[in-house]
């Protein structure tokens, strides 16, 4: 931990004026009420106080080493009463030999006032012990903060991660199959399809746990998906798109919009019988981009068991990132499931 006075020029401009000050302050008060001559009182004055503000400067030091986590409170005590009395006589030595050397009519003065300066030269001492410690405590604290505030952001990241890195295996299980079967009936296809799912990867590894996209972009990747998905259940799945191209330069987190496909594919498409169309529906609106997922469903059809975990994957996320999982909102009227979500902008 640097010297305060070191780290900061404001501080050392204001430790200097404050020197300055008291130094002018205790001249004019000897000037008016002890008749010295004004000449000798400035003098008197700025050399025996801005002698104690160079020693002064180095009570920091043994403030530093000394604190109440080493040190119990007797033996702090005991050690700042014997350094102040060291520095004290240092500093009452010091301005007697400079006056006596610059005028020597005030060597009578100084031997009257010895007790006055022995008692605000420990006030001083006390001063300085009480402000350094104040400013290592305070020190102390913002490292404690910044240390607090970095843990934070870590496990921050570390949830996001954890979050994001949730990708359905039984997704990538179920495109290699399809892969594996069309190699045979339609190497053409098959090859586009594994440059869609390598497109796809590539997006969810590209970007950071907590970094924001281009609606567009999130778009582009959703589409992606859903053409691999489209070559499994092929009619069965019908994507529209009812999107405002004022939302294309929105910003969102990436991969937060995924989840909310496979669950309309896994709960709507996957034990339909006819198309089921998953309807996407976008606007933006003041600072807010509003999205709207709405996928039609049988409920006559038992399907598998399951508890949305993508869903509560994207509440968590908006909980870490805006701090209000509310923006997600679900309604179900046993023939639509409808994902309503909101983006904020600002």
């Amino acid at each position: 931990m640097r010297h305060p006075l070191l780290s900061n020029q404001k501080l050392l401009l204001g430790y200097g004026l404050f020197w300055v000050v008291m130094s002018s302050a205790q001249a004019l008060l000897q000037w008016n009420f002890y008749d010295m001559p004004i000449e000798q009182a400035f003098v008197y004055s700025y050399v025996s106080f801005l002698l104690y503000a160079i020693l002064g400067y180095n009570i920091w030091f043994m403030v530093r080493f000394n604190t109440l986590e080493n040190n119990s409170w007797w033996s702090l005590l005991l050690f700042h009463l014997v350094a102040a009395t060291i520095i004290n006589v240092i500093w009452i030595f010091l301005t007697a030999v400079i006056i006596k050397a610059v005028i020597p009519d005030l060597s009578d003065y100084l031997m009257m006032s010895l007790p006055s300066l022995a008692l605000s030269a420990y006030l001083f001492y006390i001063f300085y012990v009480i402000f350094f410690y104040a400013v290592i405590y305070y020190q102390n604290f913002k490292e404690k903060v910044k240390r607090e505030s970095e843990l934070k952001a870590l496990i921050k990241e570390a949830e996001l991660h954890a979050l994001k890195s949730q990708i359905n295996p039984h997704f990538l299980f179920n495109s290699l199959n399809s892969i594996s079967s069309l190699t045979m009936s339609d190497p053409a296809k098959a090859q586009e399809m594994v440059i869609n799912l390598s497109h796809l990867m590539r997006y969810s590894l590209k970007h950071g746990q907590n970094e924001k996209v281009k609606f567009g972009t999130e778009l582009q990747n959703i589409k992606l998906y859903l053409s691999i998905e489209k070559v499994r259940f092929g009619s069965k799945l019908q994507p529209v798109f009812q999107v405002d191209e004022k939302c294309f330069d929105a910003r969102l987190p990436n991969m937060i919009l995924q989840p909310l496909y496979e669950n309309a594919i896994k709960y709507g498409v996957y034990e339909a019988t006819e198309p089921v169309e998953v309807i996407t529906h976008a606007t933006i609106t003041g600072n807010a981009l509003h999205l709207i997922i709405r996928n039609s469903y049988d409920p006559n059809v038992i399907s598998k068991k399951g508890e949305g975990i993508g869903l509560r994957n994207i509440r968590e996320r908006l909980q870490i990132i805006y701090g209000n999982p509310a923006l997600l909102n679900i309604s179900d009227d046993k023939k639509y499931f409808t994902v309503s979500l909101t983006i904020p902008q600002n």
